[in-house]
C-alpha cells in the first residue's frame, strides 16, 4: 500500500432533509441508516482503508461528534480527527486537513470524500481511484471524480466535459460547473452525453490543492497557512478555534473548483448515489411488491403504494390509503409528507424550535 496515499473524510453535516432520523446530537453520517449493520461513516472508512494507510486516514467533522466517530471508528487516534468548532463548509474543511498533511508528508495524494455516499460496486470505485490517484501523482490538475447519470436529475451538480462524450475510466478536462438545474436543463444534460454527476469526490496532491489555495482563496489559505507550526502540537485545537472564528463560509466548488484553470474529471461509473434524502434512499432499497420501501419490524400496508416508511423496532404502524408518501418516525418524532415535497423537510427544520430538533 502506498505511504503517500491519504484520505480526508467530511462529516461535518448535520442531515436535516433526513430528520426525523437524523438529527443535530447524531447526523445520518453516524446512524446505519441502510440496515447493513454499519453506520454510512464506518462504511466509507472501510471503503478507503484498503486504498490508503489507516494511519493516514483522516476524519473532519463537528467538536461535538469526537466522542461518536472515537466510538465508531476505534481504528484512529485522536489526532486523526478534526474538530471544527463551527461549519464553514467544504472549502476550509479541507484547508485544514491539506496543512495538517501537508506538515507531514509534502509527497502526499488526497482523496477527499463525504461520509454518507453509497457505492454499490466496490471493486469498480476501486479502480477509479487507484486511476485517480496515479493522475494526481503526476499532475499538478485537481481532479474530480464525474458519474455517469442515468436520469435527468435535479438535485445534483453537473460537470460538463470540454469535448468528448462519456467514456469510462477516461480522464478529460472540465468545461462548466452548473448546480443543481431545473428539470428542462437536466434532461438536456442527459441527452448531450457531455455532462457527468458531479460525486464530490476530489484527488489531487496536497502541493497542488495548496497551490490553488494560495492563488483563488487567499483569505483562507493565509488563515491556515499560519499556523504550520502549530498543527500535531497541544496548540492546534485554539489555533483551529481562532481561525474558524475569522475564516468565511464558502463550498471549494465555488471557492477553488469553480476557478482553477487546471481541472480534470475522471468519467466513472460505480453505483454511486448522495444519499441525501429520503427519495435518495428510497430509489436505492428494496421494494415490495407495491413498490414500497418497509424499514422496520411492525408495518402493515393496505392499499398503500409508491411510500416509503421507516420506523423504530419496537413501533407497530398501519398505514392505509397513501400514495407516493415519506412516514418516518424516530425519538417520539414523526414525519408524513409526500415525496414530491421533501425539499420542504430542511425548511420545516430550520422552523422547529431546539428542544424538537
Amino acid at each position: 500500500m502506498n505511504k503517500n496515499n491519504y484520505c480526508v473524510i467530511m462529516a461535518g453535516g448535520i442531515g436535516s432533509r433526513f430528520w426525523p432520523l437524523s438529527i443535530t446530537k447524531k447526523p445520518k453520517q453516524f446512524i446505519d441508516i441502510l440496515g447493513v449493520g454499519k453506520t454510512l461513516l464506518q462504511q466509507t472508512f472501510s471503503r478507503f482503508k484498503n486504498i490508503c494507510p489507516v494511519e493516514n486516514i483522516y476524519i473532519v467533522t463537528g467538536s461535538q461528534y469526537f466522542q461518536l466517530v472515537s466510538e465508531q471508528l476505534p481504528d484512529l487516534q485522536a489526532n486523526q480527527i478534526l474538530l471544527e468548532p463551527q461549519r464553514k463548509n467544504t472549502a476550509p474543511c479541507i484547508a485544514y486537513a491539506s496543512y495538517k498533511i501537508l506538515k507531514r508528508n509534502a509527497k502526499a495524494n488526497i482523496i477527499v470524500a463525504p461520509s454518507d455516499h453509497l457505492i454499490l460496486n466496490e471493486s469498480e470505485f476501486n479502480k477509479v481511484i487507484e486511476k485517480g490517484l496515479q493522475f494526481s501523482a503526476d499532475s499538478n490538475a485537481l481532479l474530480t471524480l464525474g458519474i455517469k447519470p442515468n436520469r435527468a436529475e435535479t438535485g445534483y451538480g453537473y460537470i460538463q466535459l470540454e469535448e468528448g462524450i462519456f467514456n469510462n475510466l477516461e480522464i478529460k478536462r472540465v468545461k462548466t460547473f452548473t448546480e443543481k438545474p431545473n428539470k428542462e436543463l437536466a434532461k438536456k444534460f442527459l441527452d448531450s452525453g457531455q455532462f457527468l454527476w458531479n460525486s464530490g469526490i476530489f484527488i489531487w496532491s496536497v502541493n497542488s490543492i495548496i497551490s490553488n489555495l494560495e492563488k483563488n482563496l487567499q483569505d483562507v489559505n493565509e488563515l491556515f497557512k499560519i499556523g504550520i507550526d502549530l498543527y500535531d502540537t497541544e496548540k492546534e485545537g485554539e489555533f483551529i478555534k481562532e481561525t474558524y472564528s475569522k475564516c468565511r463560509n464558502i463550498s471549494i466548488d465555488y471557492g477553488i473548483m469553480e476557478k482553477a484553470k487546471e481541472v480534470h474529471v475522471l468519467c466513472s461509473d460505480f453505483g454511486w448515489s448522495d444519499l441525501g434524502t429520503w427519495g435518495s434512499l428510497f430509489e436505492n432499497s428494496q421494494h415490495d411488491s407495491n413498490n414500497n420501501v418497509l424499514i422496520g419490524n411492525n408495518i402493515k400496508c393496505y392499499d398503500t403504494n409508491n411510500c416509503i416508511v421507516n420506523i423504530s423496532e419496537d413501533k407497530l404502524i398501519v398505514v392505509q390509503g397513501l400514495d407516493n408518501y415519506i412516514i418516518a418516525e424516530s425519538d417520539n418524532k414523526i414525519l408524513i409528507i409526500k415525496k414530491d415535497e421533501e425539499q420542504r423537510i430542511r425548511n420545516i427544520v430550520d422552523n422547529l424550535d431546539d428542544n424538537n430538533k
